[in-house]
């Protein structure tokens, strides 16, 4: 059901927006989802999702370089963006008296960003120092995120790098720019979130001021990247010349995470039943009990839970010592699953899990910005904002039985493990 103070509607030019008025304090939250991430870029141009979110922050026809940050922070606001696998957004937070100034700035930008081959080469450059400090010269640098899905998927979507390849981003030219604005930066292909302090009467009048005269463009059709699950367990290998033990990471494919939102959330709580907490049971089996990890954790996405379509990860990582074999690891995983699948959680392990779940929703949301981006992620992939207000409830509604069923479909026929390996001894 959706929340009532949740307001809906779209411009002429296709522009989807959602507006949340929440008058407890004198700040505004502004962000733009646009429906294109690592997923949808161009074979042979790895990372130029992300390549172009920086681009979107180096001026407009109406302002020049760092003008739009000198604005947000002028007004005491912070702001950024961040590239996904189906969506790149972006974001301020401002004092409620700077809500027209922040959709200005981002009106401006999707109406016309100013890509120069000066902005695209030094956020070429960019780009390639963020992938040295965070891959190259790090020890487990994109694991698992950027490592695993090579193995688990096949097709150039869902198994190529996101952070992208040097080759690929000192290729990329104003054509490849030019045309990926035009495909996938049109108001149709966008969602604006508006939340905070205002009365919706105001916020509509400057959001159609401001956007109402963006020019309307198709929405891009997306295609499916749907692919068919592993038939058999698939495995490699990576030497990390810094990473100081040895590592791995278990791949499984999810429910359709639209399609199958109630299934998607089992997936979640057995992710919490596995791992969230000393009491999980593969901490107590494996961290405490044998201990032959150092740590374990389980989770939904390769960011996390509600930041894809289909087909969406199941991940497993664990950190253990050079003494103990990948396979020790994964037969202990497996017999848990097992016992899992055979018998399920009771109601009261289930509990705790699920008022974790909750809490961590509730606390999340209660910051303004979490509350804005969620609310734009929620109608760009659901089509329903409103159902970030309602996932505590759905999640206490997953039933043990629930639980055991996704337990029995984690299967080692069907899985992709990834070991990494410190280039000082074998794992």
């Amino acid at each position: 059901m959706t929340d009532p103070e949740l307001h809906r509607y779209t411009l002429a030019n296709g522009l989807r927006v959602v507006l949340a008025p929440d008058t407890t304090s004198p700040v505004v939250g502004v962000s733009v989802h646009y429906d294109v991430g690592f997923r949808s870029e161009p074979e042979g141009r790895t990372g130029f999702a992300h390549l172009f979110e920086h681009l979107m922050f180096q001026g407009s026809e109406s302002l020049e370089k760092l003008a739009h940050f000198r604005h947000v922070q002028s007004s005491g606001g912070t702001f950024n963006g961040s590239t996904h696998p189906d969506y790149t957004d972006y974001f301020e937070v401002l004092p409620s008296a700077a809500l027209e100034r922040a959709l200005f700035l981002e009106a401006d930008r999707m109406r016309a960003p100013k890509i120069t081959a000066e902005n695209l080469k030094n956020q070429i450059d960019v780009v390639k120092e963020e992938i040295r400090l965070n891959v190259l010269n790090r020890p487990y640098g994109g694991f698992p995120w950027i490592t695993l899905p090579p193995v688990l998927y096949s097709t150039f979507p869902n198994a190529h790098n996101g952070y992208g390849g040097f080759e690929d981003l000192e290729q990329a030219s104003l054509e490849d720019c030019a045309s990926f604005f035009d495909t996938y930066y049109a108001p149709a292909n966008a969602v604006l979130t508006v939340t905070g302090d205002f009365t919706v009467e105001r916020a509509r009048e400057l959001v159609d001021r401001h956007f109402g005269d963006v020019p309307a463009r198709e929405r891009p059709q997306r295609p499916s990247f749907a692919e068919p699950a592993p038939d058999g367990e698939v495995r490699a290998d990576i030497v990390d010349r810094l990473a100081p033990i040895p590592a791995v990471a278990v791949g499984y494919r999810m429910p359709d995470p639209i399609a199958d939102v109630d299934g998607y959330l089992a997936y979640l709580v057995l992710a919490g039943v596995l791992t969230d907490g000393d009491g999980s049971r593969l901490q107590q089996r494996l961290v405490y009990g044998d201990q032959i990890v150092n740590d374990i954790s389980a989770g939904a996405g390769m960011f996390g839970p509600f930041e894809a379509r289909d087909p969406d990860t199941f991940i497993l990582t664990a950190m253990h010592s050079p003494e103990v074999s990948v396979d020790t690891v994964l037969k202990a995983v497996d017999e848990e699953l097992a016992r899992l699948a055979s018998t399920p959680p009771s109601a009261q392990e289930l509990a705790k899990v699920t008022a974790r779940w909750a809490a961590s929703l509730h606390k999340e949301h209660d910051r303004l910005v979490s509350r804005t981006l969620a609310l734009g992620s929620f109608e760009l992939l659901y089509g329903d904002p409103g159902l970030v207000h309602a996932l505590p409830d759905r999640i206490s509604r997953v039933t043990p039985e629930a639980v055991s069923a996704a337990a029995a479909a984690l299967r080692p026929d069907s899985r992709a493990v990834l070991t990494i390996t410190p280039a000082g001894g074998a794992g």
